[in-house]
């Protein structure tokens, strides 16, 4: 895996680095352990929708779909809250 580090990506397993590519950064895995998934609340362009926060009972909050299971099973919604920054999923 790959991170930026002075102008260079650098893997931490075995220190190879190469030259950033452009002002946008893309972190992939590959890992089948686990899935990582962040929302960030500064990022304006996801979308948000009208639910109940079960932290602060705010009831709005950004939204992000994912496949966490088998291709034929229901997809699923992880949320943020815009108030709080409280973060669930719902299967």
């Amino acid at each position: 895996m790959m991170f930026p580090k002075d102008g260079k990506n650098v893997c931490r397993s075995c220190g190879f680095t190469e030259d950033l590519q452009g002002s946008s950064q893309v972190v992939v895995t590959n890992s089948k352990d686990k899935e990582m998934t962040i929302i960030s609340s500064e990022d304006n362009t996801l979308p948000k929708t009208n639910i109940l926060c079960p932290k602060c009972g705010h009831t709005e909050a950004f939204f992000i779909i994912r496949q966490t299971r088998a291709a034929d099973e229901p997809e699923t919604r992880f949320y943020r809250c815009c108030k709080c920054d409280n973060t669930w999923r719902e299967y």
